[in-house]
């Protein structure tokens, strides 16, 4: 319960604070912090108890690694995917449905010039490096894991943030595009995360595992 508590907390507000200042009006690099900063002081918050996912690529790239097990990865989904979408509704009830629908609730979309396909790899990567920071951290135990996540989470999101929205996150997707109802190419957004973090999770496997077994 402590677990699921912690992810809970920690994806709402993501979303609360990413998704709260698309709707204030903030410019992308401001909502590229939002995001970044949140997720560093929700690792240093909650990452004792959970690990501190909040995005449910980011646990199945835990679950390459071996670090949790089958019926855990669906035990953090939940919690993710619930804390997303509830974080949207009440901005919805704060902010008012007219603010949330002018910016389609802050859904992540692809740029007119970006095909589907292009997407999926535009997110794979952005994933790639977020979760290859993070099994890295991880693994060779960094004691300020926070910083460097977040600092990768804002990279990532001035990147591709006006090709893709930046996602790397299917629980940052799914949650707005179900407040707007608006689905157009919203496998990207899972397909492309997971793909990034599964592929980060077996690099580092290779880099850092075998490493610690070597020495």
């Amino acid at each position: 319960m402590k677990i699921w508590l912690a992810e809970f907390i920690g994806t709402f507000a993501l979303l609360f604070a990413g998704v709260g200042a698309i709707a204030s009006g903030a410019e992308g690099l401001a909502v590229a912090f939002a995001f970044g900063l949140t997720v560093a002081v929700m690792i240093a918050s909650v990452g004792g108890i959970s690990f501190a996912h909040f995005n449910p690529a980011v646990t199945v790239g835990f679950f390459v690694l071996g670090r949790i097990n089958f019926w855990q990865l669906l035990l953090y989904w939940s919690a993710e995917f619930f804390g997303a979408t509830a974080a949207i509704f009440l901005l919805q009830f704060f902010y008012g449905a007219e603010r949330l629908a002018s910016v389609n609730y802050g859904i992540t979309q692809l740029a007119p010039d970006v095909s589907p396909f292009v997407g999926v790899g535009i997110e794979a990567v952005l994933t790639f490096f977020l979760f290859f920071v993070i099994a890295s951290c991880v693994l060779q135990q960094h004691p300020q894991p926070g910083l460097y996540i977040g600092f990768t989470v804002t990279l990532c999101a001035i990147a591709g943030g006006a090709l893709t929205g930046a996602s790397m996150n299917p629980a940052r997707s799914f949650a707005p595009a179900l407040a707007a109802n608006i689905w157009a190419h919203h496998w990207v957004y899972w397909v492309g995360p997971i793909l990034g973090a599964i592929i980060a999770a077996l690099v580092a496997k290779f880099l850092w595992q075998e490493k610690r077994h070597a020495s």
